[in-house]
């Protein structure tokens, strides 16, 4: 996290376990977005989209206020590119399935990767 102005961090009470529920309801939707393309037409993968997308722009949100330079390290570049990915995932259905796998494996990738990597300012 980064500090603020008064050289401190910027949270607040319930942070943590806010991030938590937003993140099991991201692998909730995540896991209905594969299920859904794994079914037959018509399935209610629609909503698991709406979840997944809906808690991943909040734990961004959250990325981004608590930790303003977020966008400039990898870890907030990735989730841009994972953005352009998303966009075509929902352009293209042929391309979904490949889509779908791609990003999972590149978003876990980013997340797990060590905090050195992941906090590196592009360019440094």
């Amino acid at each position: 996290m980064a500090k603020d102005a008064s050289g401190g961090y910027r949270d607040f009470p319930g942070r943590r376990w806010l991030v938590v529920v937003l993140r099991a309801g991201h692998i909730a939707g995540v896991v209905g977005v594969g299920a859904g393309l794994l079914a037959p037409p018509g399935g209610a993968a629609v909503g698991f989209v709406w979840l997944m997308v809906a808690s991943g722009l909040a734990m961004a949100a959250l990325d981004a206020w608590s930790n303003p330079v977020w966008l400039q390290e990898y870890a907030g570049l990735s989730l841009l590119a994972k953005f352009a990915l998303l966009g075509w995932f929902l352009a293209d259905e042929s391309a979904r399935p490949m889509l779908f796998w791609s990003i999972l494996v590149f978003s876990v990738i980013f997340a797990h990767a060590p905090a050195s990597f992941r906090h590196r300012r592009l360019g440094r």
